[in-house]
């Protein structure tokens, strides 16, 4: 109609579509992560086991070394929710011990190979040259030893000399996660190099390099957290690797001494009685199985939700 006055917009209209908010990388791994149904179930059996070695030994107040020749090689009851050993010990209160020592075997040894990794590949992928040549001929040196007969000659060889110094118990621990340490960077040195070859050359760091930005900032703000995705994966897999070669050489008789139990030597213990208390063997290894398993789903868990092109 001539001379009317058109209608407003709408508030909507006029304000236009709202733009999506953006959503942080580590939050959407996370919403990833949470669909991978059997990664969630096994963080929280792990995380149950982890509450239960680290505060068990606070409500389940029986002495680890208290003999009971009466009660011995005696099956699962009330008294002993896991049985005893050979020496009527009680075994669940030796578990919650030796889980603590186990599993802080495993986390020691794998942040050890993931700190040394990182920075020899770092070092590594952002070099050219005489020093990428030179990490990567002594990476390949390491992944050439034979690992477990190393193993055993370092263990003979400081032992001992550890003992004196730290401790039996220090001593050992520290002589176990540094030479399971040791030999399991290589892996983790040679995936950050590949993937500070891939991301230095991208658009972001192009973009920083342009603007001025140091290398060193250029590693630290751009290369580094982006390259983080593959190496926690790999953490994982190290948490596992280092839970078994600690159970081996307990088991060998080359781990911690007789009287500090961990879950490798409560197995070793076990060998001679397995036909008539098979419950001795079957507790420790059970923890040994399961804290392996679950970490390895943990990691195949991760490894899906970090990676950007998988579809879960």
């Amino acid at each position: 109609m001539a001379g009317s006055i058109p209608a407003l917009p709408t508030a909507s209209v006029a304000r236009g579509p709202v733009p999506a908010r953006g959503v942080s990388p580590w939050v959407e791994a996370w919403r990833r992560f949470r669909r991978h149904r059997l990664a969630v179930l096994s963080a929280i059996i792990f995380a149950t086991m982890v509450l239960l070695v680290a505060f068990g030994p606070w409500i389940w107040k029986v002495p680890i070394n208290e003999i009971d020749f009466a009660a011995s090689l005696a099956p699962p009851s009330l008294a002993h929710p896991f049985g005893t050993d050979d020496l009527g010990q009680d075994l669940f209160a030796r578990m919650l011990y030796g889980g603590r020592i186990s599993l802080s075997v495993g986390l020691t040894a794998m942040l050890m190979s993931l700190t040394v990794g990182v920075i020899i590949g770092a070092v590594a992928g952002i070099s050219r040259g005489s020093i990428d040549a030179a990490l990567m001929w002594l990476t390949d040196l390491f992944l050439s030893l034979p690992q477990l007969p190393l193993l055993l000659l370092l263990i003979y060889l400081f032992r001992d000399t550890l003992k004196n110094v730290f401790g039996p118990e220090l001593g050992v621990f520290f002589l176990i996660v540094v030479v399971i340490g040791m030999f399991r960077w290589m892996p983790v040195a040679r995936l950050v190099r590949a993937q500070f070859f891939s991301l230095r050359e991208k658009e972001f760091v192009e973009a920083a390099r342009a603007l001025g930005a140091s290398l060193p900032r250029q590693v630290v703000r751009h290369i580094l957290p982006n390259s983080l995705g593959p190496v926690i994966v790999a953490g994982t897999i190290d948490v596992a690797a280092a839970i078994i070669a600690e159970s081996t050489l307990s088991f060998l008789g080359l781990g911690f001494p007789p009287d500090i139990p961990t879950w490798g030597r409560i197995l070793f213990d076990s060998k001679d009685y397995l036909d008539i208390a098979p419950h001795f063997a079957l507790f420790p290894g059970a923890a040994i199985f399961l804290a392996v398993l679950t970490i390895n789903f943990i990691g195949d868990g991760l490894r899906d939700a970090l990676d950007p092109r998988k579809v879960i």
